[in-house]
């Protein structure tokens, strides 16, 4: 039976509603007032459910009503194939309300490639997709969490390609805006010099805003004194602007030694300077007093418990040869290790954890 879906009032009868047939895992949120009518919402299909708004860039709080008259399992996507709401399962008669917070800007996925389509896109699919009720709203308040980093951090445009900033939001709840300002080939100084990253990004931050910083993967050439000279000059920037850097070490590449071991050169990021660059951002965040996510003595010791073998499945060794970036898997693993590290380091508040 194909899924209706409702906007405006009709919506806000559909989800009050629901705490009469359901008790969900988060209450029922209040929705904001209707920014658009059925009109301005065309969603299609049924597997999956295909949704576009013509809206500008910006930041948007979407209120979905999931579920139907059959048992269903649905996950959301928003923009270029992030994931903003995990697969989420209800019973037969039994809808939930969940609301997530969509980062839209143009181009919609990294910052220099493909423009994209413009608007707001939304795709509810999973095993059992169903969609009862969208209701969208303008959020231009909600605090922002930047993702400045590469390849494997960046909202990656065609599949098996995954970066972990684009399986990041569904482990948060609304409430915070995900603005992933990742792109492939960036050095720590490219990301400064391109006009659509670093020059982009700091003028959007706004205070209380919270800055992760993951960028060594392309630093294969860079000295010491000046990969710590460009790290500096972005926590510097940031803080200017009232945000919050937090630096966070490279994923390791899967590069074995024959015990078993990661490699100590290629696989933990030591580039062809000798200069290791984990511990340069280790040291800077003693230095200048940044929280740090060790992001990889994390996925190292993932890496190493799996083994040659089982941590193909993390990164694309099978699909591409490729041992450097993630597939969906790896960095859906990994967001959640990003997840947990902000948790512990109470770097946002407790409640916009899913």
């Amino acid at each position: 039976m194909p899924a209706v879906r409702r906007t405006g009032p009709a919506l806000l009868a559909a989800l009050a509603a629901v705490t009469a047939l359901a008790a969900p895992a988060v209450a029922a949120p209040q929705p904001s007032p209707v920014a658009h009518d059925e009109a301005a919402a065309a969603c299609t299909g049924t597997a999956p459910v295909v949704c576009h708004f013509d809206v500008a860039p910006g930041t948007y709080r979407v209120t979905a009503l999931i579920g139907g008259a059959t048992q269903g399992r649905t996950t959301v996507t928003a923009e270029t194939r992030r994931t903003v709401l995990g697969e989420t399962p209800t019973a037969a008669r039994r809808p939930v309300v969940r609301t997530f917070t969509v980062n839209v800007r143009e181009p919609e996925g990294e910052p220099t490639g493909a423009t994209g389509s413009s608007g707001l896109d939304l795709t509810f699919g999973g095993p059992a997709p169903l969609l009862a009720g969208l209701q969208l709203a303008p959020a231009a308040r909600t605090p922002q969490l930047f993702l400045i980093g590469d390849s494997t951090v960046c909202d990656q445009l065609g599949a098996p390609y995954t970066g972990w900033g684009q399986e990041l939001p569904q482990y948060l709840r609304a409430g915070v805006s995900v603005a992933n300002y990742a792109d492939s080939g960036e050095s720590s100084q490219t990301y400064l010099d391109q006009p659509q990253l670093f020059p982009t990004v700091r003028p959007l931050i706004r205070r209380g805003d919270t800055v992760l910083i993951q960028l060594a993967h392309n630093d294969k050439e860079t000295t010491e004194a000046a990969y710590r000279a460009n790290l500096t000059t972005m926590i510097e920037a940031i803080r200017a602007e009232g945000g919050r850097p937090v630096l966070v070490t490279p994923v390791v590449r899967r590069w074995f030694n024959a015990d078993g071991t990661l490699d100590n050169g290629t696989a933990l990021l030591v580039n062809g300077l000798g200069v290791d660059l984990p511990a340069q951002i280790r040291s800077l965040a003693t230095e200048h007093d940044v929280p740090l996510i060790d992001l990889t003595a994390l996925t190292r010791r993932r890496v190493e418990e799996l083994g040659p073998d089982g941590s193909k499945a993390l990164y694309l060794t099978d699909e591409k040869r490729d041992n450097t970036h993630t597939s969906e898997r790896g960095a859906t693993e990994y967001a959640a290790m990003v997840r947990d590290a902000l948790r512990g380091g109470h770097l946002l508040p407790g409640r916009l954890f899913r």
